[in-house]
């Protein structure tokens, strides 16, 4: 078959395909250092995300939680804020906790902290009436607010490692009472 003048010739790739100018990259070298490059920029972006959004998943502390014990402690008088027997006591022993120190374990340790029903016991002077009625206040308090389940005040004491939540119950509890009447 001869070409006809309105054919062109077949071409090789070779043909087709610019030779690269000496000392310049070629197509696969340019792709893989743009790879390379933007590689880099990614890890940097992540990196930079990460130190932007690291705050977001953390809970900011409530200042109601933070308990600030002086370096030397200041003898205060126990608030008076509760007329009622029951809330009276509660808000004294929520103060003995709180200068006291709070120990899990024992009504009271060796270095004078006490537990829950130890700062209840201390405050109540001896009168078992009023100490029942009182521990009974806050396993209430208590129940109200993490549920049934819990068996007891010293139960309830011991399951924490601060005294955070305890003296928060205390205080709960005082609130409780005073609106019972108690």
């Amino acid at each position: 078959m001869a070409a006809s003048p309105h054919t062109a010739p077949a071409r090789t790739d070779q043909q087709t395909r610019p030779a690269p100018a000496p000392g310049a990259l070629s197509l696969d070298a340019r792709l893989a250092a743009v790879e390379a490059a933007m590689t880099v920029r990614l890890e940097e972006a992540a990196v930079a995300h990460e130190v932007r959004t690291a705050h977001i998943g953390t809970t900011p502390a409530d200042l109601g939680d933070v308990v600030a014990v002086p370096l030397t402690p200041v003898p205060q008088a126990p608030p008076q804020t509760y007329t009622t027997p029951v809330a009276a006591l509660l808000e004294r022993a929520q103060h003995r906790m709180e200068t006291g120190g709070w120990c899990a374990g024992t009504a009271v340790d060796e270095d004078g902290a006490v537990c829950m029903i130890g700062a209840i016991r201390k405050e109540a002077g001896g009168d078992r009436s009023l100490e029942a009625d009182a521990a009974a206040v806050v396993l209430d308090a208590i129940r109200r607010r993490f549920g049934d389940h819990i068996e007891s005040v010293p139960a309830f004491n011991d399951a924490h490692d601060t005294g955070r939540i305890p003296l928060r119950m205390l205080d709960q509890a005082a609130s409780l009472a005073d609106a019972r009447g108690v």
